[in-house]
């Protein structure tokens, strides 16, 4: 049975290599140091094999890029150090076990062969996201084969789940692996830094590293897009991946350093998997909680975290559940510890189906409901949805409701206030009706219709 020893964080600017840097190393000298105790340490536990994940490998937006080639080969010429070169073996049986396990997750995989890199357009190398902190492993006597990858431009969850997927390989192999996830920080942190300055450069670092510090793996995965790309990072979803093979251990873990003289951020910190802690599991913790969740409440929160996370509207299912096939008015709830954060919704369908009902009607609760600011990321895993959806309203006098069974529609003209059944706080029918006709803006005074409605509501 294998094993997952230790997972490392590395930065991999090419001036942390002397033959590179010369007389600027001197000036992150933390960096390097930190950078040699975390190979010094990770050496002493005697690997077999280095899994290394970098962002300037193969990267797709859809899939995770695995190199499948018997070996790789690098140098830092680019760099003026040609003399810096390294050539490894591929350990292709792990490889294709994770690969394997991550396709059983629903993950897709890139198996880069030599047929397969030519296809893409792709030479199989070490890049110098895996160079840098290579050098620093072989300065502290570890050579052994590779496991060498992309990071990709997935979804964050599943970026995490499969580095869960990886870790169960490694479990089911006989080797002993170190997992290295190669990045750095921010690329904005001061006026003149390679990609331009940014103050949320400084914003993004710090609260990775706090978030770090504190194994506050929710908090990373909930940290605003929007943030991450101002911050114009390049490590975020190769820490992610390192994380997720960490799910369902207990993790001791450390930040050895941080600076960012050059204006971009270089993290080093080590993590090591202690015994399992299945309670510990996010992943674990999520499967469960979906399984409870009805299908209307996963497609409204899957709404609104996707559009949050990706600035793009969740697509209907495909193939479509019958049960979101039809056609009806739907309201969705937000409430965030207990009190209510949005709800907006559709008397009628305005859809094609419930299913797309749902995806917008989340999105309005979420980022259109006046009485409320616009949803965050960072308040994501805090919300609890519920969802309506109503049944064809139907002409009705006063006698004719009930707040705890029928929702009333109060009209007057093309003014219409509606008021959902069953809630907490509303008790009589005079109560019910006025909180509708004011909702409508419908005054005391003035003469009103009324319809009633049923509502199957699911959590």
């Amino acid at each position: 049975m294998g094993r997952l020893l230790d997972v490392g964080f590395m930065p991999h600017p090419p001036i942390m290599v002397p033959e590179v840097g010369r007389g600027e190393v001197a000036r992150i000298k933390a960096t390097v140091a930190a950078a040699r105790e975390l190979a010094a340490r990770v050496a002493a536990h005697q690997p077999e094999v280095i899994i290394i994940i970098s962002p300037h490998g193969p990267v797709f937006r859809d899939a995770v890029g695995i190199w499948a080639t018997p070996e790789l080969a690098g140098d830092l010429a680019a760099f003026r150090a040609g003399e810096v070169r390294f050539k490894y073996s591929l350990d292709l049986d792990l490889s294709r076990a994770i690969a394997a396990k991550a396709r059983e997750e629903g993950i897709a995989v890139a198996w880069l062969d030599a047929r397969a890199s030519s296809s893409y357009g792709l030479t199989p190398e070490l890049d110098h996201g895996m160079m840098v902190p290579l050098y620093f492993l072989r300065q502290a006597g570890l050579e052994v084969p590779l496991v060498a990858m992309g990071m990709a431009f997935m979804e964050r969850k599943k970026l995490y789940a499969f580095g869960a997927a990886l870790a169960r390989a490694v479990k089911d192999s006989p080797r002993r692996a170190l997992l290295v996830a190669s990045g750095d920080m921010s690329h904005r942190l001061l006026p003149g830094a390679p990609a331009g300055y940014d103050p949320r450069g400084k914003v993004f670092d710090a609260r990775i590293r706090e978030l770090l510090a504190a194994l506050d793996v929710e908090g990373i995965l909930a940290i605003p897009e929007d943030l991450a790309e101002g911050a114009g990072e390049c490590g975020l979803r190769s820490f992610i991946m390192g994380l997720g093979a960490l799910d369902g251990y207990r993790v001791k873990g450390e930040v050895l350093s941080y600076e960012g003289p050059f204006g971009v951020g270089y993290l080093v910190a080590h993590l090591e998997p202690g015994e399992e802690a299945p309670e510990r599991s996010l992943l674990a913790r999520e499967t469960a909680a979906a399984r409870e969740e009805s299908l209307p409440v996963r497609l409204a929160r899957q709404s609104l975290e996707h559009y949050l996370r990706t600035g793009k509207v969740l697509p209907v299912p495909d193939p479509l559940p019958p049960e979101l096939a039809g056609r009806a008015g739907v309201f969705v709830s937000l409430k965030k510890n207990g009190q209510l954060r949005g709800c907006i919704g559709t008397i009628s369908p305005t859809r094609e189906n419930l299913a797309g009902e749902i995806i917008y009607n989340a999105l309005a609760a979420g980022l259109e409901d006046p009485r409320f600011p616009p949803v965050t990321v960072d308040e994501l895993p805090e919300l609890q949805y519920s969802v309506d959806v109503l049944s064809e309203p139907e002409p009705a006098t006063v006698a004719d409701l009930d707040p705890k069974v029928y929702g009333v529609i109060v009209s007057c003209g093309h003014r219409r206030g509606l008021l959902l059944p069953d809630l907490e706080g509303v008790d009589t029918v005079a109560e019910q009706v006025a909180i509708a006709r004011q909702k409508g803006g419908i005054g005391p005074d003035e003469p009103y219709r009324l319809e009633r409605f049923k509502v199957t509501r699911y959590h």
